[in-house]
């Protein structure tokens, strides 16, 4: 097996880190892995937010879990707290209702895509960029996950400290560090390919 392939079937989704740093230069490293990938029209729509500060890191995260918790409850959705904390973190050994920083579970970094609100196309292009940035991050030696309700960080009071113009908007946050864990690869469908 080729390193790329190597790369893309042993990264896996990471939620325990461990208390170390990650210098700048390497996080200049995965944004410009993100810039490489294709985009429609190559309008190239994202923009990166990143926090360091621990203290920041775990604030923000607190405060996306209760903004996260009343967005749930509001979309009328039964029971689908409960349904995400089961599926998300309880499977990975992590409580949501328990744990300190519930949503970016200790990371050293957490960088928030986004891209201008009137792009249709842009979360597409979000999902390539970030597959990128998080196949970089394992081939550097670092653990990531994507974070669906890193995009709730817009309801919350400490939003503005991020600087994000009103014409943009959170499409997804990645969490990377140090792993500190090493989750067993789940089983993939094989029986979902259909030749014409």
């Amino acid at each position: 097996m080729n390193d790329t392939l190597k790369t893309i079937y042993e990264r896996r989704a990471v939620r325990k880190f461990k208390d170390k740093s990650v210098q700048k230069e390497i996080i200049e490293q995965l944004i410009d892995a993100g810039r490489m990938a294709p985009s429609a029209i190559n309008m190239q729509p994202w923009k990166f937010y990143v926090l360091t500060k621990k203290e920041d890191i775990h604030e923000f995260s607190i405060e996306t879990a209760k903004a996260a918790a009343k967005g749930v409850l509001k979309s009328g959705i039964k029971n689908i707290v409960k349904t995400v904390s089961n599926a998300i973190h309880l499977s990975h050994g992590i409580d949501f209702h328990k744990a300190t920083d519930p949503i970016f579970h200790g990371a050293p970094i957490v960088i928030f895509i986004t891209s201008s609100k009137d792009d249709e196309w842009a979360a597409l292009d979000i999902g390539m960029c970030s597959q990128n940035m998080m196949l970089a991050a394992k081939s550097m030696g670092l653990e990531s996950c994507p974070v669906g309700l890193g995009k709730f960080v817009e309801q919350t009071k400490l939003y503005s400290k991020l600087n994000i113009p009103e014409s943009e908007h959170v499409n997804i946050a990645i969490i990377i560090g140090y792993g500190d864990e090493e989750p067993i690869g789940k089983e993939r469908k094989k029986d979902n390919v259909y030749y014409i």
